[in-house]
C-alpha cells in the first residue's frame, strides 16, 4: 500500500508517487493510442487504494471532517472501546515517512518488542481517509494494554500538506518517526517500483527533467518527495522539533541494530530488539530477522523490497546529486544531524 496518487487524486493531492503533469508530453515517440494506453496504466497503479475497513466494533457517527478532537478534549464524541484484553487507542507514535525509505523494515522490527502494537497495513488516515473521523480511525487499532505503545506506518503523511495539523488535531503529544534516504536513491527506487508495475513507462531521466536533460522537474512526485527540507518545514509548524526522530535509511541497511535501538530510546522503551535478531541477507542486499514474530524461521521482507534498480546514466545521477545538494544541507541544519549523502 505504500503507492500514491495520480495528480489531483487523492487528500494528498500530487503529492504522492504518481507522474507529474507533463508526463505524457514527455513520454517516447509512439502511436497516440499508446501512449494514452501507457499513461492510463501508469495512473491506475499509482492511484490511492481504498481506506482499509474499520475493525468489528461498534463505531459513533464519523467525527467533523476538518475539525476533529482527540479523545480528553472538551466535548470530544465518545469513542468505542474494544472488548476483550486491552483497548483500542489512538497512536501515541507514527512512522509518517518517506516512501522507499525503509519505512515497512523499520515497522516490522519494531513489532518483535513486546511492548510494541502496529497496524500492520498503511490506513492512510490523514492524507486519503480523513473524512471517516477518528472514531472510524482508531478502530483499525491493534488492541493495547497499559504500557504497550501504539503505531501505524503511512509514508505518505510527510508530503502531504494537511498532515501535521491533522495529526496535532488528533494529539500534539504524537512522536513522529521520519527514515530518510538519500533522494538520489530513493527517487530511483520509487521508479523501480512503479516500473514493475507499468513496464511501458517513459525512461527515468525522461521524467526527471524536462525538455531532455533540462531543468529538474519537480513536479514529478519521485523528485519532489526527496525536498525533506522543504516538507519539514511545513511538520515544524504544527510540532516542535523534539518530538521527532529522523532515523537513516542508509544506517537501517548497515547498522539495523543501533537505528532500531535508537527508535526504542525515542519511544521510551527497553532495548529489547539487539543484534541478535538480526543477520545480513547477500541476495537481497539488506539484513533480515532471524526469527520473525510468532514464528521459528528466519524471515525477510517480501519480493518488492530489495528489488534490482534500473540502470541510469551518471550524467542523470550526478545532475540530481548537484540539484539535491542544498536541500541536503538544509535539512542537515534543521534537524542537526549530517546524513553523508552529498
Amino acid at each position: 500500500m505504500a503507492g500514491s496518487g495520480c495528480p489531483g487524486g487523492g487528500a494528498g493531492g500530487s503529492q504522492g508517487a504518481g507522474g507529474g503533469p507533463g508526463t505524457a508530453l514527455r513520454a517516447p515517440r509512439a502511436p497516440l493510442l499508446l501512449a494514452a494506453l501507457v499513461l492510463g496504466a501508469y495512473c491506475l497503479c499509482a492511484y490511492p487504494g481504498r481506506c482499509p475497513p474499520a475493525a468489528r466494533v461498534p463505531a459513533p457517527a464519523p467525527a467533523p471532517t476538518e475539525t476533529p478532537r482527540a479523545a480528553g478534549n472538551p466535548g470530544a464524541p465518545a469513542l468505542p472501546v474494544a472488548s476483550g484484553p486491552g483497548r483500542r487507542r489512538f497512536p501515541q507514535a507514527l512512522i509518517v515517512g518517506v516512501k522507499k525509505g525503509g519505512t515497512r523494515a523499520l515497522l516490522e522490527f519494531l513489532r518483535l518488542h513486546p511492548d510494541v502494537r502496529a497496524l500492520g497495513s498503511e490506513p492512510h488516515f490523514f492524507d486519503r481517509c480523513y473524512e471517516r473521523g477518528l472514531a472510524w480511525y482508531r478502530s483499525l487499532m491493534p488492541r493495547t494494554l497499559d504500557g504497550q505503545i501504539t503505531m501505524e506506518k503511512t509514508p505518505s503523511y510527510f508530503v502531504t500538506r494537511e498532515a501535521p495539523r491533522r495529526i496535532r488535531g488528533m494529539s500534539p503529544d504524537t512522536k513522529l518517526i521520519v527514515v530518510v534516504r538519500n533522494p538520489v536513491t530513493r527517487a530511483i527506487s520509487d521508479y523501480a517500483q512503479t516500473l514493475s508495475k507499468t513496464p511501458g513507462l517513459p525512461s527515468f531521466h525522461a521524467l526527471a527533467f524536462r525538455r531532455g536533460l533540462g531543468p529538474v522537474d519537480t513536479a514529478w512526485s519521485a523528485v519532489r518527495i526527496g525536498l525533506y527540507a522543504q516538507h519539514l518545514d511545513n511538520w515544524l509548524r504544527y510540532f516542535p522539533l523534539s518530538h521527532f526522530l529522523f532515523v537513516s535509511g542508509e544506517r537501517l541497511v548497515s547498522d539495523p541494530a543501533g537505528e532500531v535501538g535508537r527508535v526504542q530510546d525515542f519511544l521510551g522503551l527497553k532495548r529489547v530488539v539487539t543484534d541478535k535478531h538480526f543477520y545480513f541477507n547477500a541476495t537481497k542486499g539488506f539484513p533480515c530477522l532471524k526469527k520473525a514474530q510468532g514464528s521459528s524461521r528466519p524471515r525477510c521482507l517480501g519480493k518488492s523490497k530489495g528489488r534490482p534498480h534500473p540502470r541510469v546514466p551518471e550524467a542523470v545521477v550526478q545532475r540530481l546529486r548537484d540539484f539535491y545538494r542544498p536541500f541536503n544541507r538544509k535539512f542537515y541544519q534543521m534537524t542537526g544531524q549530517d546524513f553523508g549523502w552529498d
